[in-house]
């Protein structure tokens, strides 16, 4: 089921920071629409994917899910990579073998910076987000 449409008021929250939108179940759901529709839902599938990561408690699973990450984001050709340089790859790369909860802290901040300066604004600025302020 899909979460109910949020009332004006709490859209217009959205605009006063990127968290307040993606606290919001329906606010990440329709900024994830809007990603989409630029080919870049990569970055916030990514952040979903590190903000689970961090909360994963068994090592084994730890490791596992660092693996995915790995393999999906940040590898050269993954299929949904994301746009960071290859320090912070080749870091992560090594970090991986003993994965911790802050493996992807940098990716994760770099991938967070850019939404919120590039995508962020852009999605304040769509039809689709000044409907629901209406």
């Amino acid at each position: 089921p899909s979460p109910c449409r949020p009332s004006p008021e709490e859209a217009q929250l959205w605009s006063e920071a990127f968290d307040e939108l993606l606290a919001n179940k329906y606010g990440l759901a329709a900024f994830r629409a809007f990603l989409k529709s630029e080919y870049c839902e990569e970055n916030i599938e990514f952040w979903l994917a590190c903000e689970d990561f961090k909360k994963t408690k068994s090592p084994q699973k730890l490791t596992l899910k660092a693996k995915k990450i790995y393999n999906d984001f940040i590898e050269k050709e993954a299929p949904k990579e994301i746009n960071i340089d290859f320090q912070t790859k080749n870091m992560i790369a090594q970090n991986i073998q003993e994965a911790t909860h802050t493996c992807f802290s940098a990716a994760q901040k770099r991938v967070y910076s850019l939404m919120e300066n590039n995508s962020y604004p852009r999605f304040l600025e769509s039809e689709f987000y000044q409907e629901l302020c209406k």
